[in-house]
């Protein structure tokens, strides 16, 4: 009696076929899914190349518009080189002028201090010739006429910038006393002046003579 062959199982086969079924739909999709990532990455690297186009595009204008905007009209150039030439031109002639008017200034001090230290002695006279007057001559009308005259000569002096040194007493000063001699008096303290032998004058601030004075040991 003969042995019946194996029959297969129908059960085993079904699986090993299902197997085969998961595995090429998971094969193909492993696949599908490199394929989504290849154009994923195709989108990404296309987003990247526009941006870096339109970021030249967009620096490109502006180096364009910045540079047509550096760029001056040949005509403004000049108004602006010629307005900066007359206001330096303008300031050199307001330095002259000041410059000028100082000099001029100097200069009239100068000739005036000239003549007036030739009046000074005119000045002495009159003063040595009152100092010598006695009560009674004062009275007499020639005598009155020249005191009025010298009163007028002093006022219009100081009304210019002349006015006399103050000595007596003084504190000896090198800059406006001119020493030359010593005395001994108890009537001021050591180092100032003791007696005026000459007056001195200032036109303004600078020293027309010194005065002449004795001052105390």
């Amino acid at each position: 009696m003969e042995q019946a062959g194996e029959i297969p199982v129908s059960g085993e086969e079904d699986t090993e076929s299902a197997e085969d079924t998961n595995r090429k739909e998971s094969g193909y999709g492993e696949e599908q899914g490199v394929e989504n990532e290849g154009v994923s990455f195709e989108e990404e690297d296309l987003s990247d190349l526009q941006t870096a186009e339109e970021s030249q595009t967009s620096s490109g204008k502006e180096g364009f518009f910045s540079r047509k905007k550096d760029k001056k009209n040949p005509l403004q150039e000049k108004v602006e080189a010629l307005n900066d030439k007359v206001m330096r031109q303008m300031a050199e002639f307001d330095n002259f002028r000041k410059r000028s008017e100082k000099e001029k200034s100097q200069m009239f001090d100068m000739g005036a201090s000239s003549v007036l230290t030739k009046i000074l002695p005119v000045i002495d006279n009159f003063e040595r010739g009152f100092g010598m007057l006695q009560e009674e001559d004062k009275e007499d009308a020639f005598t009155d006429g020249m005191i009025k005259v010298y009163k007028q000569l002093m006022t219009e002096l100081e009304s210019i910038g002349v006015k006399p040194i103050e000595a007596l007493g003084k504190e000896f000063d090198p800059n406006l006393h001119n020493a030359v001699m010593q005395v001994d008096t108890k009537e001021v303290e050591s180092g100032h002046v003791a007696q005026e032998l000459q007056k001195g004058y200032l036109y303004k601030d600078t020293v027309l003579r010194h005065s002449m004075v004795a001052v105390q040991q």
